[in-house]
């Protein structure tokens, strides 16, 4: 009988960036307060999950989340590049508003264009970044079949991940859906993947 490799993929908490409505991507910003309370509330409605081992992107603020969840477990972090945030190149810092005219563009196109198609030449597509995100999960659940996994992300893999299993799409998957501190519980056999259960993500 197949076994599946359960993850829990867990948005980091508010940095002081995500407070500023700047671009973070492979740019990084420390948790704020309200960050750290955001995280400690995740960790205490996943305190009884049995995890066996734990990633997360090299990022701080993915890491120091995922660092923050397995405070009571005798359990390391295990980073790595894979992980990280979709890549904005020179946008990373800048605040959100300044790459307005990117999204206006970018949205007139189909699904399947949408996808295969970056904001600018300086950004990573999704389809890019979906394809390095599932490439891990998958040699992951493989390695650790039957095993539960923690791992540190971010908001935007886990989009992408969402639009890709058909948890919705690019018009009802708009804007800040998914609330920091958030996680979805996956379970996957290293072929197929099943959501299995949401929190802090606004159902479309």
């Amino acid at each position: 009988m197949t076994k599946f490799c359960t993850f829990y993929i867990v948005r980091h908490g508010e940095t002081v960036w995500n407070l500023e409505k700047r671009i973070q991507g492979h740019g990084d910003s420390p948790l704020t307060a309200k960050g750290l309370k955001q995280i400690q509330k995740t960790a205490q409605k996943l305190k009884d999950v049995k995890f066996d081992a734990a990633f997360s992107s090299d990022l701080l603020r993915a890491k120091k989340t995922a660092e923050i969840i397995l405070l009571e477990r005798k359990l390391a972090v295990t980073t790595t590049e894979v992980l990280r945030e979709r890549r904005f190149g020179k946008y990373e810092g800048k605040f959100f508003q300044e790459m307005q005219h990117l999204y206006e563009k970018i949205d007139k196109l189909d699904q399947n264009e949408r996808f295969q198609t970056p904001l600018h030449e300086d950004i990573e597509s999704d389809e890019a970044l979906i394809g390095r995100f599932l490439t891990f999960l998958r040699e992951t659940a493989v390695a650790y079949n039957g095993k539960i996994i923690l791992i540190g992300s971010h908001g935007g893999l886990m989009k992408t991940l969402l639009i890709h299993l058909g948890f919705g799409n690019y018009k009802n998957l708009y804007g800040r859906f998914i609330a920091n501190g958030a996680y979805i519980k996956l379970t996957s056999d290293g072929v197929d993947f099943f959501i299995e259960e949401t929190y802090g993500i606004k159902k479309p």
